[in-house]
């Protein structure tokens, strides 16, 4: 592989081009054409100084942070062996098995604030963009249009702030509906609940389906722990009746259908009695853990979590019966799904830039992508993967997730958003617990949200 940046080359031609232009415009043709001779040569001296810069002899090594999961390692290896003699990506595991999302954050947080971290290029949830916008390197003058344009507009989104490029996309997860087959043919009519649930069902219909066929407090599981994901089960609830958290350009969590998203979630546990209280202390695993050893014919979950986590080895004659729905929705309002996904920052702070947009680039490949998606289950964040006949026919499915993904919708993109999300998570925690009532929750969380005090869990 040839070792120079295409990104350097591209944007050097560009400024001879453009030069050239300017001074033909002022000038006659002789004069631009020796003003073009200069530009080539410094052109080609700055590619030779470029070039040697990554023929030195000592390995230069980039430190990653993210979750390395068997996608990674592969991924890792592979840039490893391109690149050997010159670079090396040393990786930095922060596995979801160990830390949430929420620790996460503040493990990486912690590391650049010091300015000394040995952190070159870590893994951001979407939502962390503008918190970690401070510590990141500016990636405009790295990316061409014509490399950003393969991107899922989805995913591209999310790297921004202020209009700045600050990332990448690594890899795209929606919020979907998993449902045991095996179980769910015990009910009479279960074709027609199968199209219902491949559609999105009414909730209504599935809280029937609950009260006549569902075993007590293990027809439908959620995450309810305190932490991000009770966010997007909410924002899921919440979207799905038509609520959202903005009302006049202004963000508000204490609005009637805030109130009304928060008491169905709890009326889930103590009303209905289809879910147990245990939920209020799922994350992820737990709550998948959990479905399988307790046959619970519903289950929410994200798009990669089946491969992404330790679940097939649990029980896996169960897992091969698992299949993936659209969520829930309440009649009257259409079908809706979560974004979840990270994105890949470059610290501004390390000196091993050029080398760490390397690594960016190759993410960016159609190769990379492919090891993410038929590893680890995450989803491609380039829009040729989904329409890639070979892929299409290995994996039928990837049709049905373009289409989950049309109807996605974000979390709120502010700066500020992971101090809400901790103090709405934390009420929204109480509430399910019966320790607050709806009202009495989200007036406080309003309140806090809006307060200048540090909130302390």
């Amino acid at each position: 592989m040839e070792d120079i940046p295409s990104s350097l080359i591209f944007t050097t031609i560009l400024v001879c081009k453009e030069m050239v232009k300017k001074f033909k415009n002022k000038y006659n043709n002789l004069f631009a054409l020796f003003v073009f001779a200069i530009t080539l040569a410094l052109v080609f001296n700055l590619i030779s100084l470029n070039k040697k810069r990554f023929q030195k002899k000592e390995v230069t090594r980039l430190y990653f942070a993210d979750n390395i999961s068997e996608a990674h390692k592969k991924i890792i290896e592979n840039f490893n062996k391109m690149y050997k003699g010159q670079i090396e990506v040393v990786p930095i595991n922060l596995p979801f098995t160990k830390f949430t999302t929420n620790e996460r954050k503040e493990l990486i947080a912690r590391s650049l604030r010091s300015r000394n971290s040995r952190i070159d290029i870590f893994a951001v949830d979407q939502i962390w963009v503008p918190r970690f916008a401070k510590w990141a390197e500016p990636l405009d003058k790295y990316f061409m249009q014509r490399d950003l344009s393969k991107f899922l507009p989805q995913a591209l989104s999310t790297c921004y702030y202020q209009d700045d490029l600050l990332g990448i996309p690594l890899y795209l997860d929606i919020s979907v509906l998993y449902y045991r087959d095996d179980l769910i043919k015990a009910i009479p009519g279960f074709e027609n609940i199968r199209d219902e649930l491949h559609q999105s069902i009414a909730w209504e219909r599935l809280l029937e389906y609950g009260q006549k066929y569902g075993k007590s407090k293990t027809f439908y599981l959620f995450q309810g722990d305190n932490y991000e994901g009770l966010i997007c089960n909410y924002m899921e609830i919440l979207g799905s009746m038509g609520g959202t958290f903005f009302q006049d350009n202004e963000l508000k969590v204490n609005t009637e259908k805030g109130r009304q998203s928060a008491r169905f979630m709890h009326d889930l546990i103590e009303k209905y009695k289809l879910s147990p209280p245990e939920v209020t202390d799922f994350i992820e695993r737990e709550s998948y853990i959990y479905a399988l050893q307790n046959d619970a014919p519903f289950l929410r979950g994200w798009s990669s979590y089946l491969k992404d986590l330790d679940i097939q080895d649990q029980n896996p004659e169960k897992v091969k019966q698992l299949r993936m729905a659209f969520l829930p929705h309440f009649s009257g309002y259409p079908r809706m799904t979560v974004f979840g996904g990270w994105n890949l920052m470059i610290s501004k702070y390390s000196d091993k830039k050029w080398e760490s947009f390397e690594f960016l680039r190759y993410i960016q490949s159609e190769e990379v992508q492919k090891i993410l998606f038929e590893t680890s289950g995450y989803l491609p964040v380039l829009k040729s993967c989904y329409t890639d006949t070979t892929m299409l026919q290995a994996y039928p499915y990837l049709g049905y997730i373009k289409e989950m993904i049309a109807c996605g919708v974000h979390r709120p993109a502010l700066i500020n958003y992971t101090k809400i999300s901790d103090i709405l998570s934390f009420y929204l925690n109480k509430i399910l617990k019966s320790e607050i009532s709806a009202a009495e929750g989200l007036q406080e969380a309003d309140e806090t949200i809006k307060s200048d005090k540090l909130f302390l869990r």
